[in-house]
Parts: C-alpha cells; structure tokens; sequence
C-alpha cells in the first residue's frame, strides 16, 4: 500500500475543522460548502459522474486529499472500478506524466474504500 487514503480523509477533515472553527474563516467555509452542495447536485449529470470528473480533475492537479474525498463518494454514488480507470483515463490523457502516477493512487484510494466498506450496492458495471 502507497498511502492509506481513508486516514488521509480522517486526517483532513480534523485539521478542516479549525477552518471551520469561529476563529477560523466560518464565513468562507460556509460558502465553499453551499458552492459544493450546488455543484454536485443532480441536474444534467447525476453525482456519480460528477464525482468522477472531480476525481479526474483530483487527479489532474494532483490533490491527494482531493483524491481521497472524490474516490470515496464516487464509491458511495455507485462508481464501479471500471469508471474510476476510465475517469483516471482522461486525467492521464489531459495531465500526461504526473497524471500517470496520481492515477494510480485515486485506483489506490479507491480500492482501499471498497475493501473497507465493500462496493455500493447501487454500483452497475
């Protein structure tokens, strides 16, 4: 195992809090929450398929607790692995080199959730 990505997402949603925290940038957080509830809501795309082009975009940038997020509710809207490698795919074919290695860790990622909390029964493939 690379990086164990579901401590990686215990990790940062600890050190998000003080983000959170009223000394922090409340404010701030709050509109990048209501921003993140409106971007991934269901409308031409469903969640799942907006949860791979974030993975992707993850990926692309080359953001592991990005990744980690993403893969996780990917998994949790039905991803199967298949769509994972091909959302990695893309972000391999628009990110080149670099996108080849943080591809594999978002698979990594992926896995990891799957084995810890088996695949989500909505997941067709």
């Amino acid at each position: 195992m690379y990086k164990d990505w579901p401590n990686i997402a215990t990790e940062m949603v600890g050190l998000t809090k003080q983000l959170r925290a009223a000394d922090g940038t409340p404010d701030v957080m709050k509109a990048f929450s209501a921003m993140a509830q409106a971007a991934t809501a269901p409308k031409a795309l469903d969640t799942k398929t907006k949860e791979l082009v974030a993975l992707g975009i993850a990926v692309a940038v080359r953001c592991d607790p990005c990744i980690t997020f993403h893969a996780e509710s990917a998994r949790k809207h039905g991803a199967t692995r298949e769509e994972i490698m091909e959302a990695v795919g893309m972000a391999i074919y628009m990110g080149a080199g670099p996108s080849v290695m943080y591809a594999a860790q978002a698979v990594e990622a992926y896995d990891q959730y799957v084995a810890k909390n088996g695949a989500n029964p909505a997941a067709k493939g």
